[in-house]
């Protein structure tokens, strides 16, 4: 059984700790960073509309991902990777769609909100954030197949971040 009582420090990171601190560098990146270098020729006319709406479509599908994934989460959620003690496995909702749906919505929330401003570095900093989830829910995969015996064939089911295609 995988049951951690760690009363080591945060900063060694047992419970995956450093990977939500990345997490939240680059949200602020993504939100707030520099959006573009300069003399990079920006998108106008018919492509910034086109970007824009883009944008805004895959933003409103990140959010709902991001937040039904949340509620169907309902107390099992935590922000560290490493399982809640007392947690369930979750398969259904959104978790029927993709393995780490949370992660999903806020990767596509990045994309289109990079598309909205069109801004190259803030595309960039959502491919580091898809990056580091993806390595992120790999952690989190191994100790979850740990506590949870039936989730090795969830995974042979469900995709992990892009649904029906990764």
């Amino acid at each position: 059984m995988l049951e951690r009582k760690d009363t080591k420090a945060w900063w060694k990171g047992s419970r995956g700790e450093w990977y939500v601190v990345a997490q939240l560098v680059l949200f602020v990146l993504v939100a707030f960073g520099p959006r573009t270098i300069a003399r990079l020729p920006a998108l106008s006319g018919f492509y910034a509309k086109a970007a824009m709406g883009f944008g805004i479509v895959l933003m409103a599908i990140g959010g709902g991902l991001m937040v039904t994934g949340i509620a169907n989460l309902g107390r099992n959620l935590t922000p560290l990777p490493f399982p809640k003690e007392g947690g369930e496995l979750v398969q259904t909702g959104a978790y029927s769609l993709v393995r780490h749906p949370v992660y999903s919505g806020v990767i596509a929330l990045a994309v289109g909100w990079a598309c909205t401003v069109r801004g190259p570095l803030t595309l960039a900093y959502a491919v580091l954030l898809f990056l580091l989830f993806d390595a992120k829910s790999r952690r989190e995969e191994r100790w979850l197949e740990t506590k949870f015996p039936s989730y090795s064939e969830y995974r042979k089911r469900v995709r992990r971040l892009i649904p029906f295609v990764y």
